[in-house]
């Protein structure tokens, strides 16, 4: 009875103008497009006329800019054009200009010739086979520095340095979707040891005046134990795989490079990071680097513009199509109990980028401490169930799906890869 009541009172609460339920009509319109990807992919070889288009289409980085401009478009022919820019410029697209610079800076050679380098170090010290203990640290060690890097950076060298390793196309389709799960749902996690790098926590702790101390404290010791269970997970799981593998072409990266050059990449990298939150200024950054990266192109590997242009794209088009659903979020996030709000944070977060989520929870007024925790805690865990869960998903997504059949990752599959590591995560924010 109690909780009809709850869902009655949020039902009534929800009042949605005409442009809501369009929004939230192309938002299920662009979800179902991302289930049936894949498929779409494989329409390219029944019509080959049509090769190009199936393709457009069935790239997952390209959906849900596709319907967000579906929706601007719906929106100046049913409310006039002046209102559909109005909105369109209304939106903040700061985080997709951040995610793209932050890929094609964090993808730069010399960038990941330094963090392999150093990774190298951490291989000699472990009792593992080299391949299975690079794979190990490669899905523990740098997603815990997405706390310090951010969680786009970690994704971008993540997926770099794990792609020779664990995404090829000889190994078998379901450890490669469980690995890319644990690799989602660690990096989701791993950025909560500060209150700056994961974009969830960030969305909550000036307003509830989370330090990064705090975080540390209350969810980060909890978010490092469970990537490094899911890694351990991963790593026996994909054993025989990587030490059968062939030469290690990670080692490409890294090719020699003056230590003037790797400096000044690195700085300018950190000075992106602190920078974050304003976007002329870190353009501004990202102009001085491709300036330098064009001045030493024998340093460089071929930076990665359209993967980022994608990825931004793609979160674009989640910022726009996102800034209309909070008519059914906000009152489903307010009328949920501590238990309940975890789970459905977990749940929501599979269709609803877990940032907008916390951000809504960040308007609910007088908010206990232990729902907060809970919403929070929720949003990380589910961070991996879907491409979309979190913003630098689809960073790994676009650099790792090449490894898999058709070069097109299955929603589904992914899905279920990530049921077990983010069974992990939530005992590990749940229990400890």
């Amino acid at each position: 009875m109690r909780r009809s009541g709850r869902l009655r009172r949020t039902l009534i609460s929800m009042h949605p103008h005409s442009i809501d339920v369009i929004a939230s009509a192309l938002f299920a319109a662009a979800l179902v497009h991302t289930f049936a990807a894949k498929r779409i992919q494989r329409l390219s070889n029944k019509f080959p006329t049509h090769a190009g288009l199936f393709h457009l289409l069935g790239e997952v980085e390209v959906i849900f800019g596709f319907w967000a401009l579906v929706l601007i478009g719906t929106m100046a022919i049913v409310f006039g054009a002046d209102r559909a820019i109005d909105y369109a410029e209304s939106r903040n697209f700061t985080e997709p200009l951040f995610v793209f610079v932050i890929m094609v800076v964090a993808g730069s050679r010399p960038v990941l010739s330094a963090v392999l380098s150093t990774l190298r170090i951490a291989e000699r010290v472990l009792p593992l086979p080299r391949r299975v203990a690079s794979t190990w640290i490669g899905m523990v060690a740098v997603p815990l520095m997405g706390s310090l890097v951010t969680e786009p950076a970690a994704m971008t060298i993540a997926a770099m340095l794990l792609a020779p390793l664990v995404f090829r196309r000889d190994i078998p389709e379901p450890p490669k979707y469980f690995a890319l799960g644990v690799l989602f749902v660690n990096v989701s996690i791993g950025g909560t040891l500060s209150s700056f790098a994961a974009p969830p926590v960030l969305m909550v702790a000036e307003p509830w005046s989370w330090s990064s101390g705090f975080m540390a404290v209350v969810f980060g010791w909890k978010a490092a134990f469970a990537v490094i269970v899911n890694a351990s997970i991963a790593a026996f799981v994909l054993r025989k795989f990587l030490v059968a593998a062939p030469g290690d072409e990670a080692q490409a990266l890294v090719a020699t490079a003056p230590w003037t050059v790797v400096i000044a990449h690195l700085a300018l990298l950190s000075a992106i990071v602190v920078m974050a939150h304003h976007k002329v200024v870190f353009l501004g950054l990202f102009l001085l680097f491709l300036g330098i990266a064009q001045a030493y192109e024998r340093h460089q590997n071929p930076l990665l513009i359209r993967e980022a242009l994608l990825v931004a794209f793609f979160l674009a088009g989640l910022v726009v199509l996102g800034g209309l659903q909070r008519w059914w979020l906000e009152p489903l996030v307010s009328d949920l109990g501590p238990l309940e709000l975890f789970f459905g944070a977990v749940g929501l977060t599979a269709i609803v980028d877990n940032a907008a989520l916390t951000y809504l929870g960040s308007q609910v007024q007088d908010l206990p401490e232990l729902a907060k925790y809970m919403l929070v805690a929720g949003a990380v865990t589910g961070g991996g169930l879907t491409v979309i869960a979190n913003a630098p998903n689809p960073a790994g997504m676009a650099l790792l799906r090449k490894g898999f059949a058709d070069e097109a990752v299955g929603a589904g599959a992914l899905f279920l890869g990530a049921l077990v590591p983010t069974a992990v995560a939530a005992a590990a924010f749940l229990l400890l």
